[in-house]
């Protein structure tokens, strides 16, 4: 079925400009987050203007904390420390899992029951990753089978040591927020390293805790019972929003693209040094630390793509960037293998299938995999009618994708983008000449 909203793209002969991005995603979630449980108020500025990143300050609002919205998105925030109010309705986290996965750590910790539930593509969605840990410590959680709605009835918890049985940044950013209330000290451990936004995040709110190397992976422990401080902070722009730009410009050779205040995260990064081995040209200026996290300006110039494999690691540490190199890898010389993709098939949509579907109507080439993709270089796209399947990923993608085409794409389902960027398309056209 198609969506009542589209945008129709057409083709571009070049990328040039600068690109303002808005405040990262997994940052201003866990920011939201923990301002909440601080003591005292805190002021974000920057926060994203995605409609997931509302879901958190609305569930937030829900369970007692006072915050205010101000203008050029910033967010003032009046912290209750460690305990919040019994909701009196659902909390509502609308399409995002992060809200749910992540929050649903800080509810466990909570005297009351809290119901926590989503819209169908989030009910969709598998929650024994964080239900399991979270029973261990000690919280009754209820569920549709693992899966959402939840049922939460939060106390005494007790800290737990956890191995991680699947690569997720949500999950262990969940447990660590749960470890703020258990007696003891919680130790989390993973076998592949995941972004670490919710360690460096505590560590700016005040909380101690630690965190080691161990393998491909880390190990962090955090203890029981401290107390979070209120503070001002800048989110840097969104280094997954940025993914969509770079990709644009890597398919024009001698494109020159500017992007200012971009998160550097170096969990987050390994898209640039992927782009890099493909072919574009990317220099950082302007590098410094905010709060714990590297924050730079990207200064990009477009050249002739090779390909690139994906795989093991990188599959966790590129999981959200990979529909947008998969919309450019046809335009490669050698393609994209991709490979240990599973979790792709989780999201808000089967990203895998919903690629492969969607390239194929463009004309192009796909062998789709039970973990990946295989996509030939060197091939031609053509436009023509394509769907986000309600995923805003697929469809900022796709736009990508049609950039290089033959002929206007039809984009249904446009309105997806505001998940977790409202203004992407008309940021791509200022960026884009033709």
């Amino acid at each position: 079925m198609k969506s009542e909203s589209q945008v129709i793209v057409r083709p571009a002969r070049n990328v040039r400009g600068s690109v303002q991005l808005p405040g990262d995603k997994s940052i201003s979630h866990r920011y939201g987050m923990l301002s909440g449980i601080a003591e005292g108020p805190s002021r974000i500025e920057n926060y994203s203007t995605g409609a997931d990143c509302a879901s958190t300050l609305a569930c937030m609002r829900s369970l007692g904390v006072t915050w205010e919205r101000k203008e050029n998105s910033v967010i003032e925030v009046q912290g209750r420390g460690l305990s919040l109010s019994a909701p009196t309705t659902a909390l509502d986290c609308g399409n995002s899992g992060s809200t749910m996965r992540m929050l649903s750590g800080i509810v466990a910790g909570q005297k009351f029951t809290s119901e926590m539930i989503g819209d169908d593509s989030l009910s969709g969605r598998p929650m024994e990753r964080v239900i399991k840990p979270l029973s261990a410590m000690g919280a009754q959680i209820a569920s549709q089978q693992g899966k959402p709605p939840l049922l939460i009835t939060g106390g005494s918890l007790t800290a737990i040591d956890y191995k991680m049985p699947v690569a997720s940044a949500q999950v262990k950013s969940c447990l660590l927020f749960a470890g703020l209330f258990a007696e003891g000290e919680t130790r989390i451990e993973e076998s592949l390293r995941t972004r670490d936004h919710g360690e460096v995040a505590l560590r700016a709110f005040g909380v101690q805790l630690e965190s080691k190397s161990a393998g491909q992976g880390t190990a962090v422990r955090i203890r029981g019972g401290q107390r979070l401080r209120g503070m001002e902070a800048r989110i840097p722009g969104d280094l997954s929003s940025a993914a969509f730009f770079l990709c644009a410009a890597a398919l024009f050779p001698g494109s020159q693209l500017t992007i200012p205040n971009l998160l550097m995260n170096p969990t987050r990064a390994r898209l640039l040094d992927i782009l890099m081995q493909m072919g574009l040209h990317i220099s950082v200026t302007q590098l410094e630390e905010i709060h714990g996290e590297m924050v730079g300006t990207l200064q990009v110039e477009g050249a002739k793509l090779k390909g690139a494999t994906i795989a093991g690691g990188d599959s966790a540490a590129l999981i959200d960037e990979i529909p947008v190199l998969a919309a450019i890898a046809p335009y490669t010389d050698q393609g994209l293998e991709v490979r240990d993709a599973k979790e792709l098939r989780v999201k808000e949509s089967d990203r895998i299938a919903t690629m492969a579907k969607n390239l194929r109507l463009m004309g192009a080439q796909v062998d789709e995999h039970d973990d990946g993709l295989t996509i030939p270089g060197g091939q031609r796209l053509y436009g023509t009618e394509i769907d986000s399947f309600g995923d805003h990923r697929i469809a900022m993608a796709l736009a990508v994708a049609a950039l290089r085409a033959q002929g206007e794409t039809i984009i249904h389902g446009s309105e997806a983008a505001a998940i977790s960027f409202p203004a992407f398309f008309p940021t791509l056209e200022e960026v884009t000449q033709r």
